[in-house]
């Protein structure tokens, strides 16, 4: 059985009234997957703004399988010391993996964050030794957008993440790198310049759907407009 734990920062975890990504991937693989599967993860709620904890759980559509391991402001350096437990306790053997802009942003530069993502692999595989892993660039958004020392800090951990994942790659369990959708707009795709609305919200799936499809053939090319 497929057992997918969604990992991620406030783009992941989402806010109160949204469908949230997971929701977008997982209404994909109900059609264009056939075999057994579900989400897992140690965590189910949402973001609430208004009490600033995540303790919501007012999804769009409450109807599907809404756990993951992703946390309102928390980064490669906070979910690296999580993963193994939360990979052990699941039986998680797929993660989709989103992570980075919080970290550049607070706490690590694009170097020390990429030491992160070698941990948190390390971490993952001492629990699942066959685990796979998508990893999904960091995104455009707001930040990179207006600071140009931010961009180039975005651009050189885009480019580490991608070395790190070759780096570290081995058949049996393979870290397979996702593309940035090519046509995610911060104007048009999010609510705030970072957080994706609902069209960025396909567009992350898409991201994920289209890497597994071509490696793995675990679904279908995702279509970023529909589902």
């Amino acid at each position: 059985m497929l057992r997918i734990m969604p990992v991620g920062d406030s783009m992941t975890i989402g806010s109160a009234g949204e469908h949230t990504w997971r929701y977008r991937i997982w209404r994909r693989l109900c059609t264009a997957y056939d075999g057994p599967f579900t989400l897992v993860g140690p965590r189910e709620t949402l973001y609430d703004k208004v009490t600033e904890a995540p303790t919501s759980y007012a999804y769009a559509d409450p109807d599907f399988p809404r756990a993951h391991l992703a946390g309102w402001g928390e980064g490669w350096q906070h979910m690296a010391p999580l993963i193994g437990d939360a990979v052990r306790q699941t039986r998680a053997n797929l993660l989709l993996v989103s992570l980075g802009l919080i970290d550049l942003g607070f706490y690590t530069n694009a170097e020390q964050t990429a030491e992160n993502v070698r941990a948190f692999v390390t971490e993952a595989r001492a629990a699942e030794p066959r685990v796979r892993m998508v990893l999904l660039p960091v995104i455009p958004n707001v930040r990179a957008h207006s600071d140009t020392a931010f961009a180039a800090q975005v651009s050189l951990f885009n480019d580490l993440l991608a070395k790190t994942a070759a780096d570290l790659d081995e058949p049996r369990s393979p870290l397979l790198p996702a593309s940035i959708p090519s046509s995610y707009d911060i104007h048009t795709d999010t609510y705030d310049g970072t957080h994706p609305n609902e069209s960025g919200e396909h567009k992350i799936a898409a991201a994920f759907a289209d890497a597994m499809h071509q490696a793995w053939g675990v679904t279908e090319p995702h279509p970023a407009e529909s589902v």
